[in-house]
């Protein structure tokens, strides 16, 4: 299906702003400030202002080169191999190489020129700044990622339910059958979830708020924690009281999913419940045992999940803009 995305928007408009503006500046070799728009404008704030400013000491660098070598040496073509086989490990060195191609198009440009004048070199900084200036211009506007957040969190929880339910239904009845797509959708949506929050963070410059990539984290390391539950009731072949009683408790685990953090009420009933676990009578053959010895160690795992939420410092549903809790009650 044909797309347009607003990046690809702002490098149109802006590649269109820059040469207009270089060509009413009188600007020699104007439509070059396109090529820099072009080359500025990126997927966020901190990511366009980096690109430009790596690309802007890469430029004086081989303004600098230029100088040295075509008004020290000569304007000759073997000079700008010889510039290059400087300069390209001098901007690797200063950790600047985004500007490699930007700045060989400025050497170029000076070379054409026949001279290094002041002139010359004016123009060539005018280019730049316009270029740059633009992309930068363009990239002030970055569309909010949050109802996208937001969206990724309900899609998280929902599969952390559903795997609640499906654990609570096999402890049950260890012939119960499940397709786990659940568990390859929340690996895809907390990747997700991790891209767009560190894509949030890095259109925010005077912003420290770092929970959205926080609370993606955390449920990377519980659904870890969850992985390894489910290899464990796997091996559980004989049913015994105590599966019933987890089984309750994972579907009541289940409902209390959400942003907020209540783990430490989880981790006290858990407590209490394998305090009651301790105090059963001991088992009687020896599947008994391997199932009682695998749901304690389902325990164990749980209490590990558990303790992973209870220090994160937790979401408020009710800190969401209003127009996306509207949109979440409408069902949309």
């Amino acid at each position: 299906m044909f797309k347009i995305g607003y990046r690809t928007i702002k490098t149109a408009i802006g590649t269109a702003l820059a040469i207009i503006i270089s060509q009413s500046m009188s600007l020699e070799n104007f439509v070059s400030a396109g090529i820099i728009t072009i080359l500025c404008i990126q997927n966020t704030k901190k990511k366009s202002l980096q690109a430009a400013w790596s690309r802007f000491r890469a430029c004086t660098i081989a303004i600098i080169f230029c100088a040295i070598f075509f008004e020290g040496i000569g304007f000759h073509p073997l000079m700008i191999g010889l510039l290059l086989l400087f300069f390209i490990p001098t901007v690797v060195a200063l950790k600047v190489k985004e500007g490699i191609v930007t700045s060989s198009v400025i050497i170029l440009h000076m070379y054409s020129a026949g001279e290094i004048t002041k002139s010359v070199i004016l123009n060539e900084y005018g280019i730049i700044i316009v270029g740059m200036g633009i992309a930068l211009l363009m990239n002030l506007y970055m569309p909010s990622l949050e109802k996208r957040l937001y969206r990724l969190q309900d899609e998280i929880e929902e599969n952390f339910r559903r795997i609640f339910q499906e654990i609570a239904m096999y402890l049950r009845d260890n012939q119960h059958v499940w397709d786990g797509k659940e568990i390859t959708e929340t690996v895809k949506l907390i990747k997700e979830g991790k891209e767009f929050a560190f894509q949030d963070i890095e259109n925010h410059f005077l912003r420290e708020e770092k929970l959205f990539y926080s609370y993606f984290s955390m449920r990377q390391k519980q659904f870890e924690r969850i992985e390894r539950v489910l290899s464990i009731i796997t091996s559980i072949s004989h049913q015994v009281e105590q599966a019933h009683v987890i089984a309750d408790f994972m579907e009541e685990l289940g409902e209390r999913i959400h942003p907020g953090n209540t783990a430490h009420l989880s981790l006290q009933k858990l407590e209490r419940m394998r305090a009651e676990f301790e105090k059963m009578d001991l088992p009687a053959t020896r599947e008994e045992f391997e199932s009682r010895a695998a749901l304690l160690q389902f325990i164990k795992e749980m209490e590990e999940y558990l303790l992973i939420k209870s220090s994160f410092k937790g979401m408020k549903r009710e800190s969401r803009p209003s127009y996306i809790r509207e949109a979440r009650e409408a069902g949309s």
